[in-house]
């Protein structure tokens, strides 16, 4: 985190092209392991029908700086000649400068296990420990990962699956982070008008993001939330293929996109995040979900062409088969799980294994069962 402030920094104070190309790649090289890296260490302190909120809410923070974004860099922009530097030269120097400090003050503050936290008494560390490991096996948080712990991860079947799961949404998701204003000026709204216009289906994105986190969080369950708001995402990109004579129900889409993507995608990545069991199995599965996942935006950046306007129905055509992926891979990975517990219902509890040989088996210890 803090040399992705750092890297974008240095990316406001560029002189040449070549400058720029080298910043670019190393700030996609210092923020693959941002996400993942998040969602590992929240997923170290909630039991997993506490989580989806947490996770919710975090992921919505791509929401928010979507609504909000646009507003805090035009107001920055206006700082154009400010000690002989570029309007546009200010944005990456001070949110990189508010990226640093931010990394420097959780450095010290933020421990990767309630056990090492600095801030909790002995017996409220024994007593997170204890609920965790009751929801979700040991942690093995003193064990190094090796080599073989990452092949074992990867003959799991559902490892795979997951990454398409996050894949088929990361392009739509970019799609619309992308183009979104580009589209809504096709709608013949002024450029301040079409930056008012994209705030809103950014707000309701958060609101029933956290809606359908707390709901998921109480009924205990995962697979349903996800498949129906990957639904509410197709739905709008249906509506989007087909409707070009209707402004207001075009609109009216790009609300039903944001809302059942960007709702999704926490669900999708705290239901498989959290189903991995110890820290050994969830670090790398989570980064490959994560990082495979990532790859859909070089997709998205081809979907939306200017010869496609003002219609994009190839643009929305490919959001829409990508989502139908999402679905089709969690209808995968959630009957994995099922049916993994359900043989082990199956099974005699007790196979005589022992707590060292169940905490290296993490979610593949005969008595886990998966959330679904």
């Amino acid at each position: 985190m803090f040399m992705f402030g750092f890297v974008t920094i240095m990316q406001g104070l560029v002189q040449s092209p070549s400058g720029l190309y080298a910043t670019r790649f190393f700030l996609g090289v210092f923020e693959t392991g941002m996400f993942p890296g998040c969602f590992y260490l929240i997923g170290m302190w909630y039991r997993r029908h506490e989580a989806q909120k947490r996770f919710s809410f975090f992921f919505s923070s791509t929401t928010l700086a979507g609504a909000f974004g646009g507003l805090l860099a035009a107001a920055i922009g206006k700082m154009d000649g400010l000690r002989g530097y570029k309007g546009w030269r200010w944005i990456f120097i001070l949110e990189g400068a508010l990226t640093v400090a931010v990394a420097m003050i959780f450095f010290f503050v933020m421990p990767d296990f309630p056990e090492e936290s600095k801030w909790l008494s002995a017996d409220e560390k024994a007593y997170v420990a204890a609920r965790l490991r009751l929801d979700q096996g040991q942690s093995a948080r003193d064990r190094p990962i090796t080599l073989k712990d990452i092949g074992r991860v990867f003959k799991d079947y559902k490892v795979l699956v997951a990454g398409f799961m996050y894949f088929g949404l990361i392009v739509p998701a970019y799609s619309y982070a992308y183009f979104a204003p580009g589209i809504i000026a096709y709608y013949g709204y002024s450029p301040i008008e079409t930056q008012l216009h994209s705030v809103p289906p950014w707000a309701a994105a958060f609101g029933y993001c956290m809606l359908v986190a707390t709901l998921s969080d109480y009924f205990m369950h995962r697979f349903w939330f996800a498949i129906f708001s990957i639904c509410v995402s197709i739905t709008g990109f249906g509506i989007l293929v087909s409707v070009h004579d209707n402004v207001n129900l075009q609109y009216a889409a790009l609300f039903l996109v944001t809302m059942g993507t960007y709702t999704a995608m926490p669900i999708i990545v705290c239901w498989y995040n959290l189903n991995l069991g110890g820290h050994h199995r969830r670090s790398v599965g989570s980064a490959w979900q994560i990082g495979f996942g990532n790859l859909g935006g070089i997709i998205a950046t081809f979907a939306f062409v200017a010869d496609d306007a003002p219609f994009f129905v190839t643009g929305y055509s490919i959001c829409f088969a990508f989502a139908a992926i999402s679905i089709i891979a969690c209808v995968i990975y959630g009957y994995g799980c099922w049916s993994q517990n359900r043989n082990r219902d199956k099974t005699p509890v007790d196979v005589g294994l022992t707590e060292y040989e169940k905490t290296e088996l993490g979610d593949l210890n005969p008595e886990y069962r998966y959330l679904l």
